[in-house]
């Protein structure tokens, strides 16, 4: 197991979560929605460059597209390293916070 960046693990999950329509402006706006944060541009591609680089996503040009005057996208997918990668840390994870005693217990709330 590989690991991640915080970034690189949120952009693998959206582009899992995105499927066929996984390209950086989608990404952004699912990042957006999800964290209550304003991820930039570069926020987004560089990730996905790693993540490329790493095996875990490949891209390829779409065709172009009428909405975009004509221009190409470039589309990510997970590869199978990515997906992977993605139930070992899901994983890693839940067997950490299964081993830590409740934060916030009922009785101390007020």
């Amino acid at each position: 197991m590989r690991f991640l960046s915080r970034p690189e693990e949120l952009v693998l999950l959206a582009v899992w979560k995105l499927k066929e329509n996984a390209y950086c402006v989608p990404i952004r706006e699912f990042l957006n929605k999800l964290t209550r944060k304003n991820w930039s541009f570069g926020s987004i591609y560089d990730p996905l460059d790693r993540l490329e680089k790493k095996r875990m996503l490949e891209s390829s040009m779409s065709g172009p597209t009428r909405e975009r005057g004509g221009r190409s996208k470039r589309m990510y997918r997970l590869t199978p390293a990515g997906r992977t990668e993605l139930r070992q840390i899901k994983a890693l994870q839940e067997t950490m916070w299964d081993e830590v005693p409740d934060l916030f217990p009922e009785s101390q709330e007020a």
